[in-house]
């Protein structure tokens, strides 16, 4: 993994891309004459589109669209760090069926805490999930493409291979304490908005639930190394059709859970954005053909039951996700994000009776 980052889109020159897509094998002869940028940003990035002209002769694959991300991982109390980076260099290089845009080139600064990742640009044939209704088979495209990436880093053994460790109980409980102050500031405000026995539902749910986790994560079999943010704005479906999906913008947080059990992914993609009625219509089918795509790239010891009781203890961490976006007081700005989502979450939990795990 290169350290040589393009912090600023001024350092983007005609010589850079040549280079680096020469080294990528995209461009095997010539060079690139042109671009044309079409800048932009994220919530933690700076992005642009590129538009790219090659010399004439030029042979190779030559991409005519990319996107480039810039990323300052330093956000002063938390950071990010090379994980966006090595997903597309590292983690799944070969993996068949894996739902990862082609990347040609990525570097990252533990130094400075910048990274860049240089993608196809797939907008012309690809949009944000959040802009389709979800159906069973884009459900299951995403069941597929979830356990062709977990497959890979399945179980304690093989994450150890990655230099990855099943989470410590401090780590856990981290994860949920920088969650529960949004706890407070939600029901002091939004009391009305959640059914009458919510309320007390998730004072629990903050009390007991936690060490379930840590009880969970004593044995390895059900963890790999996840995504971890798999949100309607992380997934790109194409404009017509359900497959091929990508998953982009593994970003976590210096408190994230990385390692973590699998189905967590595909928790987190039907409970928190899908209607109620959508999920309840197809998460099992969904979950069924995650629990066998999983058998087919030899997953072994991890029987049915199993997985869903580690959905359904999974299911409840959708709270930890909606209240904190209010840890720091209400997020006005994104209620109409985090609110359905804590609602969808707790009649998830009513619906599957997960309060009975812990």
């Amino acid at each position: 993994m290169s350290d040589e980052t393009i912090d600023s889109l001024d350092q983007v020159t005609a010589e850079w891309l040549t280079a680096v897509l020469s080294r990528s094998g995209a461009l095997t002869h010539g060079a690139v004459a042109a671009f044309d940028v079409a800048a932009g940003r994220g919530n933690w990035s700076t992005h642009a589109r590129l538009q790219v002209r090659y010399a004439a002769g030029s042979r190779g694959p030559r991409p005519q669209r990319l996107f480039l991300k810039l990323v300052n991982a330093d956000l002063e109390d938390e950071s990010f760090g090379p994980s966006e980076v090595t997903y597309y260099t590292r983690d799944y290089v070969g993996v068949e069926g894996a739902p990862l845009v082609r990347c040609y080139d990525a570097a990252f600064s533990a130094e400075r805490l910048r990274y860049h990742v240089l993608l196809d640009d797939l907008s012309a044939t690809h949009i944000l999930a959040v802009e389709k209704a979800p159906t069973l088979e884009y459900g299951l495209a995403l069941a597929d493409g979830l356990a062709a990436l977990h497959a890979r880093w399945w179980g304690a053994q093989r994450l150890a291979e990655a230099g990855a460790a099943l989470p410590s109980a401090g780590h856990i409980r981290r994860f949920v304490e920088i969650a529960e102050p949004g706890l407070g500031h939600i029901l002091d405000r939004f009391s009305a908005e959640l059914a009458p026995h919510w309320p007390a539902a998730l004072r629990a749910l903050y009390a007991r639930h936690p060490q379930a986790l840590v009880e969970r994560a004593r044995d390895g079999q059900g963890f790999t190394l996840i995504h971890g943010d798999v949100g309607h704005g992380n997934i790109l479906v194409p404009r017509a059709g359900d497959r091929p999906i990508y998953l982009i913008d593994r970003q976590p947080f210096d408190w994230s859970l990385t390692t973590w059990l699998g189905v967590y992914d595909l928790a987190y993609a039907i409970v928190l954005d899908w209607e109620v009625e959508t999920r309840r219509r197809l998460e099992e089918p969904v979950l069924r053909r995650y629990h066998a795509q999983l058998g087919a790239r030899g997953v072994e010891g991890y029987p049915w039951s199993r997985l869903c009781d580690d959905y359904r203890l999974c299911v409840a961490m959708g709270v930890y996700v909606a209240t904190e976006y209010c840890r720091g007081g209400v997020n006005e700005r994104w209620i109409s994000a985090w609110l359905p989502m804590l609602q969808r979450a707790l009649t998830a939990c009513d619906d599957l009776a997960c309060h009975a795990l812990w």
